[in-house]
């Protein structure tokens, strides 16, 4: 009878486990991105959808990464802080729940770029393309550890250029939606960019020079070669279209 009564009170916490764990109120989560990022802010309502709290600052996340610990070579386009770990890029929501769950010794998740696929880097403009990537577990000495991997698909992918093996970046082109002089970036509607794996979007860019931006204003045709510099997405050169 006994034996009988404990396995019933064993089964009933095995129940009670996820809807318990699923009740817990998640810890709010702040994240820094630029205003003028539509993938950021595709990934933030996703979170939203998911049951975060999130509060947004639209003041870029290069200073804050810095201030949090992250280095650079992980970096991607918005900085989260939940719990007390910092989640780059466009991690997924159940893997964030993971990471407080689990509660690793360590600085927190990364997904360095901006693969495509990602959550927030999923709408219909990608198709069906899906990189394949990695969610890094940062550790506090800097190194990292894969923590969920995510297989691509038969349409992922563009091939790099022979003009970037050779050192010379392949030009894109693009519309300038704002130009800001200050603080030395520019957003930019623009198309493929090869070497950088990146499909048509709009995206806020670092520019290398930023004596550049005098040449351009919203809504000028431009060209441009862009990579990334100490984890920054970055305008190497930019001219008006032909």
């Amino acid at each position: 009878m006994k034996r009988r009564q404990l396995l019933s009170a064993a089964i009933g916490l095995s129940l009670a486990g996820p809807r318990a764990f699923a009740q817990t109120p998640l810890p709010a989560l702040q994240v820094w991105k630029d205003p003028n990022c539509g993938c950021c802010n595709d990934w933030v309502a996703l979170l939203r959808a998911d049951g975060f709290q999130v509060q947004v600052f639209d003041s870029g996340n290069t200073a804050v990464r810095q201030r949090l610990g992250l280095p650079a070579k992980y970096g991607s386009c918005h900085t989260a802080l939940v719990g007390g770990y910092v989640v780059e890029g466009h991690v997924a929501a159940s893997e964030i729940r993971r990471l407080l769950a689990e509660k690793p010794d360590a600085i927190g998740l990364a997904v360095p770029g901006m693969p495509v696929g990602s959550p927030g880097m999923d709408g219909p403009v990608y198709g069906e393309r899906r990189d394949a990537y990695d969610v890094l577990l940062v550790q506090r000495d800097g190194s990292a550890r894969v923590f969920q991997r995510h297989a691509g698909n038969a349409a992922s992918g563009f091939k790099r250029t022979a003009g970037e093996a050779a050192g010379t970046l392949p030009f894109a082109e693009a519309e300038v939606r704002k130009v800001d002089a200050a603080n030395g970036k520019v957003t930019l509607k623009h198309g493929d960019i090869k070497n950088l794996d990146m499909p048509p979007m709009t995206m806020v860019f670092q520019a290398r020079d930023p004596a550049q931006l005098a040449r351009v204003k919203a809504g000028d045709k431009v060209r441009f070669t862009a990579d990334k510099v100490n984890g920054a997405y970055t305008v190497m050169n930019i001219t008006p279209a032909p």
